[in-house]
């Protein structure tokens, strides 16, 4: 399965350090995890969420990348509920039990988010991110009529 990720340069790596020291929607700070996208659009819908609504002066070192795994992501059942969704996560990181696992995206609920153990023994087998350069300045405008 092709996985997606939208990410500043400084962040390529798949060790999940970041979610690691400040923890994600569905992990507590402590547990390395590596957040990926089913698809490119959500990628970047997520990132856009985040950033401010003025695009103006945003970072502009943004890489859209991609990998391939071969795993299919173990299912997570979704709930609204922030703390009982980290406690979810942090079940499965901790457990071990399968590599990849998915839960719906709370920016678009069709689609999901595939959520990366790096601690499995899998995950050493995953390659690096391809990569293209990313810019929203260029994505977001409109065209000239």
């Amino acid at each position: 399965m092709k996985l997606w990720r939208l990410t500043r340069a400084a962040h390529v790596a798949l060790d999940g350090a970041g979610p690691e020291q400040h923890g994600a929607r569905w992990t507590s700070p402590g547990l390395p995890v590596v957040n990926f996208a089913s698809e490119p659009g959500l990628a970047v819908l997520v990132v856009l969420r985040y950033l401010p609504r003025d695009l103006a002066g945003i970072d502009q070192d943004y890489l859209l990348g991609w990998t391939e795994i071969d795993a299919a992501p173990e299912r997570l059942s979704y709930v609204a509920d922030p703390a009982e969704k980290r406690r979810i996560g942090d079940d499965w990181l901790r457990s071990g039990r399968s590599l990849l696992a998915s839960v719906q995206s709370a920016v678009l609920p069709e689609s999901d988010i595939v959520m990366m153990n790096p601690a499995h023994p899998g995950a050493g087998h995953i390659s690096p991110l391809t990569t293209r350069t990313f810019s929203f300045e260029q994505c977001l405008s409109l065209p000239r009529s």
